[in-house]
Formats: structure tokens, sequence, C-alpha cells
């Protein structure tokens, strides 16, 4: 809806780029990436949420980026994710790669929680919308 793109400024080429709460924290700067397998914590905010490395499991695959990078990940971990504000919120447990890599986000979030939250994304109005049980988030 048109509505929804009115705060936007087009045209645009900009990244989703969103807040969440993370294991209880504020994480700023989440990128949303439809492109992405992996749902990524960057080492930096891991230390920031206050985790320790001994809960961290490890991971025996590098992950490939753009121009064929590889990046060993330190570990995974699942942490609890809260998406929006209550009534119109989901939490979900997330599965994250945690890779010690510099990088303008904080987080990545990939196709297979976008998915499970059953998320649909709009680059054109920069938004997240997704089913809750309340309506529309």
């Amino acid at each position: 809806m048109d509505e929804d793109a009115k705060r936007v400024h087009h045209p645009h080429d900009d990244a989703i780029v969103i807040t969440l709460l993370i294991a209880d924290y504020t994480i700023k700067r989440v990128l949303i990436d439809n492109g992405s397998s992996a749902d990524i914590l960057d080492y930096p905010a891991f230390q920031q949420i206050r985790l320790r490395q001994d809960q961290l499991h490890p991971v025996n695959s590098a992950l490939v980026g753009f121009g064929k990078t590889k990046v060993q990940p330190v570990g995974t971990i699942t942490l609890s994710v809260v998406v929006e504000a209550y009534p119109q919120q989901i939490t979900k447990e997330v599965n994250f790669l945690v890779v010690d890599y510099s990088s303008s986000y904080n987080a990545i979030i990939g196709k297979p929680n976008l998915n499970s939250w059953k998320a649909v994304t709009s680059t054109y109005h920069l938004s997240v919308k997704f089913s809750t049980e309340q309506r529309v988030g």
C-alpha cells in the first residue's frame, strides 16, 4: 500500500535494517536479508549480550559470502528473539552462527527465520510484516 511507503524517500536502494530484542538485549542494526541462508550474530554483539564463550557450540563449516570470501564461525548459539512489541509480537528461538568478522550489522536475519516467522518483506516499503495471534505485526 502507498500508505506504508509515506515515510520512505523514493527512489532508494536502502536495505531493511531493524532493531530486535535478542536474549533480553536491544540489538540495533539488524539486517533483513532474503538472500542469506543463515542467521548470523556478530561477535561484538554476542559480547554485548554478555554471553560466555563456553555457551557456543562448535561448528565445522565455513560461511561463504559475496566474492566467495570464507569466514569460519566462532560457533552457534540458540537465543530468544522478540520481534515487534506486545501485543503485535512474536517470540522465537533463533539458531545464530556467531562470526568474528567486521560488518556494518550486529546481526543478519536470513531465510530460515523469515520463513519461520511467516514474514513478508518489502524493500520498496522498507518493512517486514508477519502474522501474530492478534493481527499483522
